[in-house]
């Protein structure tokens, strides 16, 4: 009897071992999203100090801190930075398995796995490629309907590529990748937009495919050429005739109307930011005008963000933007909108020719009159084109202080 209650003992003990819930390792994470039947691959960088967690996603040189993960049981979520997505996975041993969800959009989210201990972004390293994609491009991408102009920039080391395109909505931020042969893929993942690029090249040409998300697909043809140029991003929003200044009324994040006319915006400079959280570009030029403003609000200026959000519901986009002025402690004021839809965005705004862009700049004087509108943004992943436009805008207020 003694040495059956013993094995009995063990047995449980031997249970209970068995089915500990696996720990979420800390270290680095390959993780892998899936899309219209391709693999998208970006690392997740996990840490642990006490009880908390925080993670990175990690594209070429920029790391977006992720400070907010729950863990119960078997399963961990991951919220993914300002934006209404996480990742939600079930632990194992040295594996995550779940979804990148899309809250404001569940029918858009995507399957979502990773790998503990891998470094390699698209496959392990194999020595040199003959194939050097270096350089910069004039590229021209295709979609179903239409096309648009983009420059290429793409930095290679041994079969290690980092780079970026510009086009007149903006940037396609940090991308991150690797050549095979004569193929070169690239990827980024920023917590709302996965993007992945495939290129091959022939001579100083190159052809390739862009996937977004569940069904996005354009393709794109480019040339090497050290002279190439985007379309001015000043020529591309306009007033209509018969306009000389903006007009609007929305509500700011406490439901108070404020108009085009408020005094507060008296004999000032103001500069009005067509945004949205949900856009990476917009993070980026926030992140931009939020430290700018706090070295510049004594000059006689004023930033106002105009918020275009993913559901038209006051509450919804209120909050979503409040956590972003919490995350960065952005000193500026923000009003709600409408939706983060062009059309009728440009419809709020009449005095526009369209909207093209999230984001958008327009710079008003003093006079109360718009002096110059900057369609889209040059952030940090497109190196001397960042330094450029900020060197520009500075040129710009300065004209405008007459300074």
């Amino acid at each position: 009897m003694k040495r059956f209650v013993t094995f009995l003992s063990a047995l449980a003990i031997l249970t209970a071992c068995s089915s500990e819930t696996p720990d979420l390792k800390t270290g680095s994470w390959r993780g892998i999203i899936e899309l219209q039947g391709h693999e998208l691959p970006f690392r997740l960088e996990i840490t642990k100090a006490g009880e908390e967690y925080n993670a990175h996603l990690v594209n070429a040189g920029e790391k977006i801190l992720l400070d907010e993960i729950t863990v119960r049981g078997d399963s961990v979520e991951i919220a993914l930075h300002v934006f209404d997505a996480s990742l939600k996975a079930k632990i194992g041993e040295e594996t995550l398995d779940g979804t990148f969800m899309k809250y404001y959009a569940p029918q858009a989210s995507l399957p979502f796995h990773a790998t503990f201990g891998d470094m390699f972004r698209f496959a392990p390293a194999t020595g040199d490629t003959q194939t050097d994609f270096s350089g910069k491009y004039q590229v021209e991408f295709k979609t179903e309907k239409d096309s648009y102009p983009s420059v290429g920039i793409f930095n290679q080391t041994g079969s290690h590529v980092t780079g970026t395109f510009l086009a007149p909505n903006g940037d396609y931020r940090f991308l991150e990748g690797d050549v095979a042969g004569d193929t070169l893929m690239l990827s980024t993942f920023d917590g709302n937009h996965a993007f992945l690029f495939t290129a091959l090249k022939t001579g100083d040409s190159i052809r390739g495919d862009y996937y977004s998300g569940k069904t996005s697909h354009e393709t794109f043809r480019g040339i090497r050429n050290e002279n190439a140029k985007m379309p001015d991003p000043e020529s591309l929003t306009f007033l209509k005739p018969g306009y000389e200044r903006l007009e609007f009324s929305f509500r700011d994040l406490n439901g108070k109307t404020v108009t085009s006319e408020d005094p507060r915006f008296s004999n000032k400079v103001v500069i009005y930011q067509i945004f949205g959280t949900w856009c990476p570009n917009c993070m980026d030029e926030t992140k931009f005008l939020s430290s700018w403003y706090e070295q510049n609000k004594d000059r006689g200026i004023d930033i106002v963000g105009l918020a275009y959000e993913r559901k038209d519901d006051f509450t919804y986009a209120s909050e979503r933007v409040r956590k972003m002025i919490d995350k960065w402690d952005v000193g500026y004021d923000f009003l709600i909108a409408g939706v983060n839809d062009k059309e009728k965005a440009a419809a709020t705004l009449p005095a526009l020719n369209k909207v093209l862009a999230f984001p958008t700049t327009i710079f008003v004087g003093r006079d109360g009159k718009v002096k110059h509108i900057r369609t889209g943004f040059e952030g940090p992943g497109t190196g001397v084109y960042h330094e450029q436009f900020k060197e520009r805008f500075n040129e710009i207020v300065n004209e405008m202080l007459g300074e």
